[in-house]
């Protein structure tokens, strides 16, 4: 699955965006990995509607269309649940109380870059004294 970072005006809103763009990586979504942590996403594309059944925990969702527009949000969305917006193209699926933090405004547009490739933790690279 490719990764992005999730950009608004030149500024880093997200670093770490799983972006789901085959029907069987769209047909998963979250079931069966890890919650998502702060600073990480999973952007459904296409997908109008999503829902939370057999999921341990709430998302908090925003809606796009297909120029990565922000058509609206839902916060909170508790397990057992759907949710949708019509004409959406795109879901972000976020963290529980996410959407707080990134001041989102319907009709905002976000932009979507490859992430940052991660941290080296291989012992050749660090620095020795």
């Amino acid at each position: 699955m490719q990764r992005l970072a999730l950009y608004r005006q030149g500024h880093c809103l997200l670093a770490d965006v799983g972006h789901a763009r085959r029907w069987h990586q769209r047909a998963r979504g979250l079931l069966l990995r890890a919650p998502l942590q702060p600073g990480q996403g999973l952007l459904i594309e296409p997908c109008a509607s999503v829902h939370t059944c057999f999921m341990g925990y709430a998302l908090d969702l925003v809606f796009l269309d297909r120029a990565q527009r922000v058509l609206g949000w839902r916060e909170n969305l508790p397990p057992w649940r759907a949710a949708g917006l019509r004409g959406a193209h795109a879901t972000l699926e976020l963290p529980a109380g996410s959407l707080i933090g990134l001041g989102l405004q319907i009709g905002q547009a976000l932009h979507w870059q490859p992430s940052p490739p991660a941290p080296s933790t291989d012992a050749t690279d660090m620095e020795t004294p």
